[in-house]
């Protein structure tokens, strides 16, 4: 997540000295991979949600905001929905940046 879509955030929020496509890349393998953990579950660990789910779910969301689209991960979008309807739920403020996940 540090060296993917949590750098690529960087870069566009913050203007981090990464190389953006460097960054975007191994976001999008970090993806696939969560997208396809959650092929046949609604949450990544156990049957409810967890630390896990509520610690990537940050950099996940945000993710759009370092250029890494994320519209077609269509378990990851699910899953982000699934977050955002627990009880106590606060979404992030909008950056400068300004781009947000479509959940």
């Amino acid at each position: 997540m540090a060296y993917g879509p949590c750098a690529a955030r960087l870069v566009t929020v913050f203007g981090a000295d990464f190389n953006a496509n460097e960054v975007i890349a191994p976001a999008h393998s970090i993806l696939t991979l969560i997208d396809a953990e959650l092929a046949n579950r609604d949450w990544l660990v156990t049957n409810r949600a967890t630390i896990a789910d509520i610690a990537l779910y940050s950099y996940i969301v945000q993710a759009p905001e370092g250029n890494v689209d994320i519209s077609f991960y269509h378990n990851v979008a699910k899953w982000l929905r699934q977050i955002e309807a627990l009880p106590g739920f606060v979404p992030f403020p909008t950056s400068k940046a300004g781009l947000r996940a479509i959940s």
